[in-house]
């Protein structure tokens, strides 16, 4: 009897103890995800894009991985690109009407609703710690809005559209938080965002993937206070030590622009080497990208493209992306094929084996594209819906782009038809010479519209 009950225990250890090895035998073979998301930066303001400002480590992840030159985010304007970002939806689907910025002051009964899945929850519920540090943008005024309630183990960062670079406030109301605590911390922005996320990364150990979210403010301007005005003002904040780096730039806003440009691009630096001295590097698949188009006046670029940011112009929805994985991505390959900010949420599933057939997406899976099987999708229908942007003085905007061809209607009700592979700039309004086309586009936009908004 006592013979078989040590059988018995030896073969149980010996089931358990395979059941470990699988587990972390399929950590393994799931990456880590470093997905850096920085805040209005246009095309022209990256290095390897032809910007003048030099971003040495930002333009490594294209050497050493694969460069995008037809990549969209889900909205030109900040909450509405995340919101797609992260729920793999057009941000029409919102069921708080998601379609423009949050207002700090105003808009504290808003933000992302209970049931908006994000895919980094998912990734949490399949054995991932999740980490959001930076900027979250997603609701701010009610505890249920924030990072810490859908789907992020840890948080540290801000919740509002821009802080004060130097106290962590918008204007002179505190912003900061560890979890779901106010903290005051101090600094500079960029620094700080850097140094948490390379404590972070230092933390992981090998045995459980990690999914960050570097969520860095800049390039986008501070919110500063005016105690003569009592009153919360934009101010664009780059560090002094860096403005003389950006000396051969003559124009005062695009040289501050520059300034904190560089700051990032040497946070991502460090941030990129304390995942290699962890022993990560292999196993991680790194993202850059940004939320939208730069905005003119604070000193951003989008040439050679048209618009700016919280208009539907290239220039305002095609933006720089970059990813290495190394193994897996060819190092200094480029991709012409359309794609989206929506494609994060399938494909990121799909790489760590996480189910998402639950859930409606507007975005595909483009790992075939990442891993060189596939050049381009086999079909790609984009849409983008934006609501008015009071600061900026922007209006609704909406368009549909099918293949080479794009439909726009800008906020002053102006109707365009574009074919992007001839008319990069967006010049040549084509509507005349195709009016059937452009009807069709336009009833495809209608009935996107009536399918999206919520009932």
């Amino acid at each position: 009897m006592r013979r078989h009950l040590v059988f018995f225990l030896w073969a149980l250890i010996g089931f358990a103890s395979q059941g470990f090895s699988a587990a972390q035998a399929q950590d393994k073979a799931r990456p880590n995800i470093l997905l850096i998301f920085t805040d209005d930066q246009g095309m022209n303001d990256v290095g390897t894009y032809g910007s003048e400002i030099a971003t040495p480590h930002i333009d490594s992840l294209a050497k050493n991985g694969m460069k995008f030159t037809q990549w969209y985010v889900a909205s030109s304007i900040c909450t509405p690109s995340r919101f797609g970002l992260l729920t793999g939806q057009f941000p029409t689907r919102s069921r708080d009407g998601l379609l423009s910025a949050l207002m700090f002051l105003d808009d504290k009964d808003r933000g992302i609703q209970k049931g908006e899945t994000i895919f980094p929850a998912l990734l949490r519920n399949a054995g991932y710690q999740t980490a959001l540090i930076g900027k979250w943008h997603l609701g701010h005024g009610a505890k249920e809005f924030l990072p810490t309630r859908h789907g992020f183990s840890e948080f540290i960062g801000h919740t509002g559209g821009c802080i004060d670079f130097y106290t962590m406030h918008y204007g002179n109301q505190r912003d900061w938080y560890h979890g779901e605590k106010h903290v005051d911390e101090y600094g500079y922005a960029t620094e700080l965002i850097t140094n948490k996320a390379v404590s972070f990364l230092k933390r992981q150990k090998k045995e459980r993937p990690f999914f960050l979210h570097l969520a860095y403010n800049a390039p986008h301007f501070g919110k500063g206070w005016d105690p003569t005005k009592k009153l919360a003002v934009n101010i664009m904040q780059p560090h002094p030590k860096d403005l003389g780096r950006v000396k051969h730039i003559k124009a005062p806003i695009r040289r501050a622009f520059a300034a904190k440009v560089v700051n990032l691009d040497d946070g991502i630096g460090r941030v990129l080497a304390a995942l290699k001295a962890n022993g990560q590097e292999r196993n991680t698949l790194v993202i850059f990208m940004t939320d939208h188009g730069g905005d003119y006046e604070f000193g951003g670029s989008n040439k050679p493209f048209r618009g700016e940011k919280a208009t539907l112009f290239e220039g305002g929805i095609r933006v720089p992306c970059l990813m290495r994985w190394p193994g897996k991505i060819e190092a200094g390959s480029t991709s012409d094929a359309v794609l989206s900010a929506l494609d994060l949420f399938p494909t990121l599933c799909a790489l760590a084996k996480v189910d998402y057939s639950a859930h409606q997406l507007d975005g595909q899976d483009i790992t075939g594209i990442l891993t060189g099987i596939q050049k381009d999708l086999p079909s790609r229908e984009l849409f983008w819906h934006t609501g008015s942007h009071a600061e900026l003085k922007r209006g609704t905007w909406t368009a549909l782009r099918q293949g080479d061809w794009k439909f726009l209607e800008t906020s002053k009700g102006d109707q365009h038809l574009f074919n992007l592979a001839q008319d990069l700039h967006e010049k040549a309004d084509l509507k005349e010479q195709h009016p059937e086309l452009f009807n069709d586009l336009r009833k495809r936009r209608d009935a996107l519209l009536k399918e999206c908004l919520p009932k």
